[in-house]
C-alpha cells in the first residue's frame, strides 16, 4: 500500500491524522505529510485541520481495492489459523469482506466443503478445487466489492445449517460492540452466526476503535474470535472475558 493510502487508511480508522505523528510512523518529512494531506484534500478525501486532517465521512468504507491490500499479512495470518478449526468436508458460511476472502484462500487446501456466501471472491477462490460444493445467492452483485447484500442474499443463510460461520466486521467499539457500514451487513453476519454450530468472527487489530454507523451484537457474543495481534490502549480490556474463545494468530504461530 503506498503512503498516501495508508495515511488516509489511519484517518478513517482513527477520525483524524496529525502531521508530526505521521511524519514518525512513514518515516518521511513533515513537508512530505504535508503535501500527502493537501493532495487527498483536493480529492475531498481528507478535511484540513490546524495540523493535521479529519476524514470526511466516518460512514462510508474504503474502497474494496485498498482494503484488500491494508494489512495484508495480518489477514494472512488470520487465515492460516482458521483453516486450522475447518475439516474437510464441512459446510461453511463466509461473510463479505476482504478478510473473509483472504481466509477463504486459505481454505484452497481442504477437500469436499459446502461453501455458502455471498462474497465472490471467496466462491472464487475456492472453486479452485472441484471437491467443493459452492452455493451462492442470485439478485445484482455489489461492484467493486464483487458481493450479494440484498434480502435474498441474506436470506440463503437461512437455508442451511453451517458447522463453522466465518464472518468479518467493519469495526470494533470501545465497549465491544460490532459496528458495519450498512445495516444490512449487520443482518448478514448475524443470520451467519445464528445458524452456525460454531461462529468465527475474524479482524485484524485495526478494526479496533474504526468507527462505523450500524451496530449490531457483541465481541463476547461470538463463539471464537480470531485476530492477528492483541489491541493496544484501552481495547485491550475487551479481550479479559474471552478466554479460550480467542486465538491470536501471531501467538499461535509463534508456539514451537
Amino acid at each position: 500500500m503506498d503512503r498516501r493510502s495508508a495515511i488516509l487508511a489511519a484517518a478513517q480508522r482513527q477520525g483524524r491524522v496529525m502531521v508530526d505523528s505521521l511524519a514518525a510512523d512513514l518515516g518521511v518529512s513533515a513537508h512530505t505529510i504535508r503535501r500527502d494531506l493537501n493532495a487527498l484534500c483536493e480529492e475531498s478525501k481528507l478535511r484540513r485541520l490546524h495540523g493535521g486532517a479529519e476524514f470526511i465521512d466516518g460512514s462510508a468504507n474504503m474502497s474494496y481495492a485498498a482494503r484488500a491490500v491494508l494489512n495484508l499479512e495480518a489477514k494472512q495470518a488470520i487465515g492460516r489459523v482458521v483453516a486450522g478449526l475447518v475439516p474437510d468436508g464441512a459446510t461453511v458460511f463466509i461473510s463479505i469482506g476482504t478478510t473473509p476472502a483472504i481466509v477463504a484462500q486459505a481454505l484452497t487446501g481442504k477437500e469436499a466443503l459446502t461453501v455458502v456466501t455471498n462474497n465472490l471472491n471467496a466462491a472464487m477462490a475456492l472453486s479452485e478445487n472441484t471437491t467443493n460444493r459452492i452455493v451462492l445467492p442470485g439478485g445484482e452483485m455489489r461492484l467493486p466489492d464483487r458481493d450479494f447484500l440484498d434480502a435474498a442474499a441474506i436470506g440463503v443463510f437461512s437455508a442451511y445449517r453451517a458447522d463453522i460461520g466465518i464472518y468479518g466486521v467493519g469495526g470494533i467499539d470501545s465497549d465491544g460492540s460490532l459496528l458495519d457500514f450498512h445495516e444490512p451487513e449487520v443482518r448478514a453476519r448475524e443470520r451467519i452466526r445464528a445458524n452456525s454450530r460454531r461462529s468465527v468472527l475474524v479482524a485484524d487489530s485495526t478494526k479496533f476503535g474504526r468507527r462505523a454507523a450500524a451496530v449490531g451484537g457483541r465481541l463476547a457474543d461470538q463463539d471464537m474470535i480470531v485476530l492477528d495481534r492483541r489491541p493496544e490502549g484501552t481495547h485491550a480490556a475487551l479481550l479479559d472475558p474471552l478466554a479460550d474463545r480467542l486465538l491470536i494468530a501471531a501467538e499461535e504461530e509463534a508456539r514451537p
